[in-house]
């Protein structure tokens, strides 16, 4: 009689103790990933796994950012280090930012020369939803030191203007 082996003897590596109890069917396919090239590090025997350029398609990078408010501003922050300010793209709506631009590698290294390789190179675009409406027009944008700063007026929804009636 061949029995299934349960999820859990199969994700421990164990036998299988004669149980006919497995809460899991196996109806879902085993996909492995293939394992990460390792690279030696200089001065230790110690190995870091390098990236998998050769294997991943090309794909946009997603821009980390830091976003905080002020009593009467939220700020976006963002590195942008190796971006030109013409290479960057800032649409922003009252409920919404959206960054975009190209990082482009300046100069060109084959594989097997790069010891360790981490920098993202390529386009990137973040899109980040505002908690509050902002003011657009009066919105501004400075890059300083490969650092992006967004400062955004918020819309003062309780503030109230009366209105004089004109007659004629």
């Amino acid at each position: 009689m061949n029995m299934k082996r349960s999820f859990f003897d199969r994700l421990s590596g164990s036998t299988a103790s004669g149980d006919a109890f497995d809460a899991f069917d196996d109806e879902s396919p085993v996909t492995t990933t293939p394992p990460r090239k390792e690279v030696p590090v200089r001065g230790g025997a110690a190995s870091r796994p390098a990236p998998l350029d050769d294997d991943m398609p090309e794909s946009e990078g997603q821009l980390p950012v830091d976003v905080h408010q002020t009593a009467s501003d939220i700020i976006i922050r963002a590195f942008v280090a190796g971006v030109r300010p013409d290479e960057l793209s800032i649409s922003i709506s009252r409920d919404m930012v959206e960054i975009s631009g190209s990082r482009m590698e300046r100069e060109q290294v084959s594989g097997p020369d790069y010891f360790t390789r981490e920098l993202f190179w390529g386009s990137f675009s973040r899109t980040i939803l505002l908690p509050q409406e902002v003011d657009v027009e009066a919105s501004s944008a400075s890059a300083k030191d490969g650092l992006l700063t967004i400062i955004l007026p918020k819309l003062d929804k309780a503030k109230q203007t009366k209105l004089r009636v004109k007659a004629g």
